[in-house]
């Protein structure tokens, strides 16, 4: 069960990187988002190269023009509110070379990764590119897929993007595209925002036959307290009589 939220950024932006909202308690390790995240950049078409206005050190008075590959940087992280949050996998990808995302998840494999050249996409050129890429992690020293990821990426103008403006995440303008609240499962939200369902999904859906043996033990012991409590008073009142006092012979 993982509180899964995507983590997303350009090289030689790590200042402003942005993320999703978090998909609470994914039972099966799927989380929803219909989020968008916005990278503006500056971009030189000849040397395709980005360039970045930025102080080389902190006491530096004056900022200098340092020049990057356009790569981004995909990361998916598990949300703990007690420590430090778990990074599960990474993608990064040079926008000039990008892998060819597959269609589909099952079809979403190492193999992507270690395409040829000629399988490489521009998304300069294609404008947009959707479809699956798998984020990896080091295990023993081997890459394994750690989770999958569906993407939409797309390139705009800054007089396209004035033309078309889009809010960040489902902010407002909500449009180009409009996206949709996800769909997500109703055992997805904040444990203490929501004692019932608290509750109800978690208690009660993995606790279900532990908590029902409670009650029956907890009332069983009851009546035995209840039990053992009364039955001197009630051995007391047999042998002296109803009213405290011995009971009348017969004449």
């Amino acid at each position: 069960m993982s509180d899964i939220y995507i983590k997303g950024w350009l090289h030689g932006h790590e200042d402003h990187k942005q993320k999703t909202d978090v998909h609470y308690r994914s039972l099966g390790g799927e989380g929803n988002f219909n989020w968008r995240f916005l990278f503006p950049f500056h971009y030189l078409p000849a040397e395709q190269l980005c360039t970045i206005d930025r102080k080389e050190h902190f006491w530096s008075l004056d900022k200098k023009e340092t020049k990057v590959p356009p790569k981004i940087t995909i990361q998916i992280w598990d949300n703990d509110k007690f420590s430090f949050d778990d990074h599960l996998g990474c993608l990064e990808m040079d926008l000039h070379h990008m892998q060819r995302p597959a269609k589909s998840p099952e079809k979403c494999t190492l193999d992507i990764l270690s395409q040829g050249q000629e399988s490489l996409v521009s998304l300069f050129q294609q404008k947009t590119v959707k479809g699956w890429w798998p984020c990896v992690c080091d295990s023993n020293g081997e890459k394994i897929i750690a989770g999958k990821v569906e993407m939409s990426l797309e390139i705009v103008s800054e007089q396209e993007q004035d033309e078309r403006p889009a809010g960040q995440g489902r902010d407002e303008p909500n449009m180009n595209p409009h996206l949709e609240d996800p769909q997500r499962p109703e055992t997805s939200f904040l444990w203490f925002s929501s004692p019932y369902k608290t509750l109800k999904y978690i208690l009660w859906g993995r606790y279900k036959f532990l908590i029902l043996l409670f009650i029956l033990l907890f009332f069983l012991f009851l009546f035995i307290g209840v039990f053992l409590y009364s039955f001197p008073n009630y051995a007391a009142m047999k042998m002296v009589g109803p009213f405290g006092g011995p009971a009348k012979g017969t004449e």
